[in-house]
């Protein structure tokens, strides 16, 4: 990882001031490095040894950093690690071009693999997170968002990174078919796991401990998995509350929804939505070689669903 950081510091450089500072700025604020981690460590399990898997993990970190700037933007964030977001900082039209900049940037590093499998796998995987992010803005405050359209808005924006980070490695190692497939389904599975315990944490998490503000996304109008499974089991009456809840954007009910999603069991069938993806994620570890490598792999599944922040 200390590579990976001599990489991102390195290919931050830019003639304009504006572009470093709000790099430096958000780059700065830390964050989980899950996704370049994630690379590393399968190219560890595959005994991956080319200094090109630090430029890639820097890479997937840049496109990564580009969606948070421009999420927070789309949705009117102002905290985010415990800080303000860039857009609250510098303003939304600094936060949409550098996280243009950030793109454009991931692109010219991608082309130092030489291989167009490599270059394929980013380019959908950046796409598809774009129409995740579209999708996600169509379905904001719909109540009628069932658990098949949550789930795949989350495949789209946030696991599709994960899964073209662990799928990269494999590329790097030559890996056969059937090894890279599992990588990518680790990937996917570790990183649906992630968001829904993400989605759990904005209902029971410490707005101290996740860096950013309780609630934030019933403000968004997002049904997320919480919502969805609290409705399915909440009274008439508290069915309307939280229905208007997300229609409106309200906050104003936040105590009353938590105390709904809390009392009705809908933590409990997120959690396990999210048990089920980990345990999917572990399977795949069978097909590699066994090491420490791919140790953490099964311990990071296994310590997500405990994450708090």
């Amino acid at each position: 990882m200390r590579e990976v950081d001599a990489v991102i510091a390195a290919r931050l450089d830019s003639g304009v001031p504006l572009v470093a500072q709000v790099c430096s700025y958000i780059i700065s604020a830390g964050g989980k490095r899950l996704r370049p981690a994630l690379l590393l460590l399968v190219s560890g399990a595959l005994e991956v040894r080319s200094a090109q898997r630090f430029n890639l993990a820097a890479v997937v970190e840049f496109i990564h950093t580009a969606t948070l700037l421009h999420d927070d933007v789309v949705d009117e964030s102002t905290l985010r690690r415990g800080r303000p977001t860039a857009n609250h900082h510098f303003g939304n039209p600094a936060s949409v071009l550098v996280g243009d900049f950030l793109y454009s940037r991931a692109f010219q590093m991608m082309l130092d693999a030489r291989d167009m499998r490599v270059m394929e796998i980013l380019a959908e995987a950046t796409n598809v997170i774009a129409e995740g992010e579209v999708l996600q803005l169509m379905n904001m405050h719909d109540a009628s968002l069932d658990e098949a359209s949550y789930l795949r808005v989350i495949r789209s924006k946030t696991a599709k990174l994960f899964e073209a980070s662990t799928r990269l490695a494999a590329i790097l190692a030559g890996s056969p078919p059937d090894v890279e497939q599992a990588c990518a389904d680790y990937g996917q599975a570790l990183g649906t796991a992630f968001q829904v315990i993400d989605d759990v944490l904005d209902y029971d998490g410490d707005a101290a401990e996740m860096g950013k503000n309780l609630g934030d996304d019933l403000r968004e109008g997002k049904a997320t998995l919480p919502l969805i499974a609290a409705m399915h089991r909440a009274s008439p009456s508290e069915r309307d509350l939280i229905r208007r809840a997300i229609e409106e954007g309200s906050q104003d009910e936040l105590d009353a929804i938590v105390d709904i999603v809390r009392k009705t069991g809908a933590l409990d069938v997120a959690r396990e939505a999210a048990a089920q993806e980990a345990r999917r994620a572990m399977d795949c570890v069978s097909l590699l070689p066994r090491n420490e490598y791919s140790e953490g792999l099964l311990q990071l599944a296994s310590s997500l669903l405990a994450r708090r922040h």
